[in-house]
């Protein structure tokens, strides 16, 4: 099965919504910069990711690969940095490093006993992984961080923070796991079955995708939330 390729008409068509949300937000005084401004990366950002996944995919080297990958780390500690109440190199390197220890061990896990690639480097099957697992684990970072401010400041223990941002940054993975087949089919799944693959090869790769954000989720979280609670304990 061929999919429909999409145009630069049919590509403004699907983001003429976007104009509806801002003027939404304009309606109820919501800043609006905020819509144009997101929506402008989105389409800058993925423009120049395609461009420059033409040229690491047409190549065998594992160091291009692993270069976007580290750029990718670092970009996702900062974005879950931003929702935290005090912005500092200390929180930015806890971040870091429970990506790097949570979303890192399910990647290894995924590329070479259950996904088998040989080579394992191969940027194709790495970087689309490694984004997956890290915009994800981004999200409860954030999450997480934020709760566990917010529980400090009404004065509670380090180790009741701990656990309650643990719990509010898991909410989101263990809904999606509650949802999907029943309420939602997720974007790989609908992906590999649009191009043509059968509905039960999708699913158990779509499986593995879950299981593996929802692990990646909560290691990472872990080891922050541990780094944090330290922390707190030192202070």
């Amino acid at each position: 099965m061929n999919l429909p390729v999409i145009g630069y008409f049919e590509l403004v068509l699907a983001m003429a919504p976007v104009l509806l949300v801002a003027l939404l937000f304009y309606r109820w005084s919501l800043p609006v910069r905020e819509v144009f401004i997101a929506s402008a990366r989105m389409l800058v950002q993925l423009l120049l990711i395609g461009y420059l996944l033409l040229y690491i995919f047409a190549g065998e080297h594992w160091l291009p690969g692993l270069m976007i990958m580290a750029v990718m780390l670092l970009i996702s500690a900062w974005i879950a940095l931003r929702p935290l109440q005090r912005k500092n190199g200390r929180h930015f390197l806890q971040l870091t490093l429970g990506l790097l220890v949570g979303s890192g061990s399910i990647l290894v896990l995924l590329l070479l006993p259950v996904l088998h690639l040989e080579p394992w480097y191969q940027p194709r099957y790495v970087i689309p992984l490694a984004g997956m697992l890290l915009a994800n684990t981004m999200n409860a970072l954030s999450l997480a961080g934020e709760r566990f401010d917010t529980e400090l400041a009404h004065k509670s223990t380090p180790e009741k923070a701990r656990s309650s941002a643990l719990n509010t940054a898991m909410i989101p993975q263990i809904n999606s796991l509650l949802a999907v087949g029943l309420v939602a089919l997720p974007g790989m799944m609908t992906g590999q079955i649009l191009s043509g693959i059968s509905p039960l090869i999708a699913v158990r790769y779509q499986i593995v995708i879950m299981a593996a954000i929802f692990c990646s989720s909560a290691f990472s979280v872990a080891v922050y939330l541990m780094l944090r609670h330290r922390q707190s304990r030192r202070s």
